[in-house]
């Protein structure tokens, strides 16, 4: 079970993703928007698929 502050680092990064996506909706509009999406899921997918994993459990 994650501790409050691995659960507050989680939600602030979501905040960061929820206001590039803001900004690049503003900036750019759909096409933007979209561009910014695939780029933030490719991010997300290198944190997911990375080596060695995130928590090291052989603590």
């Amino acid at each position: 079970m994650p501790g409050e502050k691995e659960l507050n680092i989680n939600l602030l990064n979501v905040l960061d993703l929820l206001e590039r996506l803001e900004m690049a909706d503003q900036d750019g509009g759909h096409e933007k928007l979209k561009s910014q999406i695939a780029f933030e899921k490719k991010c997300i997918e290198r944190k997911l698929y990375q080596k060695p994993p995130l928590n090291n459990d052989n603590n």
